[in-house]
């Protein structure tokens, strides 16, 4: 992979070399975001390859997002890693509905991903939908993504996890990755993320601009939150001052800056197709993680306001 000079680290035991700041695909589904056209489609994965970002995040949830992406950058995959998902429902029996982790399933899933993004590989599959241990063992599924792994279709396994499953999921041993929700304002997975990173495994974290703003800078995020989603965030961000730290910045550019900061992450995946965002956010990985006495007092005066 060309090396464009954006900060990298290794994806845990993966030893994929990931840029800091990956790319969310599921901005490009028109059926739960602002509609993209094609052309939109096309000119913002060209340009988060051009800008060096390497890692692609994406799901056979996420409406057309895989096959744009086979359809446009198919021709540049020595440049990205690539991750997706499974258990989202393909081979599943008419009116199914939620995630389904059946051996039958999970393989059709991969199939069908490897079809639309005209690849051979996932370098990452991920289980979608945060399943327990149980729902795991008793379908098989860890087993049937192994064989996957020996038939050379998948590199490493992968969980897109929440609490209270992932603490279950880190202590099997078995997943080389984990997603995780993860902000400024949202941190109930800061622990969980620590212990991902101790058993060795990568961290990804997902939601560290949508989550992490106030409302009057929704205008970055990928979609908004309902309103009763904002409420609890906002307040903390109030109660905690954080606009006295923000020395001009942007409160996303902040917050985004606050995920790099974490010592524990690998890459967080922002998704976007507005080219001025993908600039902004890439401006943000250029300034780095905050300085440590700023993200200290951060630290401090949001433990605070958690517990008011």
């Amino acid at each position: 992979m060309t090396d464009t000079g954006l900060p990298k680290r290794t994806l845990g035991r993966t030893g994929l070399e990931v840029t800091r700041l990956g790319y969310g695909a599921m901005s490009l589904d028109n059926g739960r975001l602002t509609p993209v056209t094609p052309e939109q489609a096309e000119a913002t994965l060209q340009a988060v390859l051009n800008a060096g970002i390497n890692l692609i995040d994406t799901s056979p949830d996420y409406g057309d997002s895989e096959e744009l992406i086979g359809r446009y950058i198919a021709d540049r995959r020595g440049e990205y890693f690539l991750a997706s998902k499974c258990g989202c429902p393909v081979d599943v029996p008419a009116g199914t509905t939620g995630h389904v982790y059946t051996r039958e399933n999970i393989i059709a899933g991969v199939e069908q991903s490897l079809r639309r993004m005209k690849t051979d590989y996932l370098d990452i599959v991920q289980f979608h939908g945060s399943p327990s241990r149980a729902t795991l063992e008793e379908s098989g599924a860890i087993e049937t993504v192994l064989e996957l792994q020996r038939q050379g279709k998948v590199r490493f396994i992968g969980m897109s996890g929440v609490l209270p499953d992932l603490e279950d999921h880190i202590a099997m041993g078995v997943f080389d990755e984990f997603q995780i929700p993860y902000s400024a304002l949202q941190r109930d997975h800061e622990a969980a993320i620590a212990a991902a990173k101790q058993a060795g495994a990568g961290t990804v974290i997902r939601g560290g601009a949508v989550r992490g703003a106030p409302a009057q800078d929704k205008a970055w995020a990928v979609r908004r939150l309902p309103e009763v989603a904002e409420e609890r965030p906002r307040a903390i961000w109030e109660r905690a001052r954080l606009d006295d730290l923000l020395d001009g910045a942007p409160a996303i550019e902040f917050t985004l800056r606050f995920a790099f900061s974490n010592p524990d992450m690998d890459t967080t995946i922002v998704g976007t197709a507005n080219p001025n965002h993908l600039q902004a956010n890439l401006d943000a990985l250029a300034k780095g993680p905050l300085p440590a006495d700023v993200y200290a007092e951060a630290l401090r005066r949001l433990d605070a306001a958690e517990r008011e």
